[in-house]
């Protein structure tokens, strides 16, 4: 299996944004299946005509998020991402729930304000 990627360097996003999101929602949809390696931040930049700083960030981000895991000198892989990304999420939605009720919102106030904010950032 081959890692494709695709940058538009002319796209409003930044590259490792780019990079970023595109390896985040192949690995969610298993189309790179956890344990997948992937190419070293060197070897990706190089194929992609990127800083390796650029591909370095984004490995970064991705890794912050539980996307992918590295393994020193063995290389860089695939997390079980869906887990991790599921807990994550729910434990921000709790935090949430919590604050809101602390505010004195109403459950439809809360609500509201959470499905506008989600809105907001999938329409970016």
């Amino acid at each position: 299996m081959t890692l494709k990627i695709v940058i538009d360097q002319a796209a409003a996003t930044a590259p490792y944004e780019q990079l970023r999101t595109q390896i985040s929602a192949k690995a969610r949809s298993g189309v790179l299946p956890a344990g997948y390696r992937l190419p070293t931040v060197r070897g990706l930049a190089e194929q992609l005509g990127l800083a390796a700083n650029t591909v370095a960030k984004a490995y970064r981000t991705l890794e912050s998020d539980g996307v992918i895991e590295t393994r020193g000198r063995n290389g860089t892989f695939v997390a079980a991402a869906g887990d991790a990304a599921a807990r994550e999420a729910a434990a921000a939605a709790q935090a949430y729930a919590e604050r809101a009720r602390h505010l004195g919102l109403s459950r439809d106030a809360a609500l509201g304000a959470a499905e506008e904010a989600v809105r907001a950032a999938y329409t970016k």
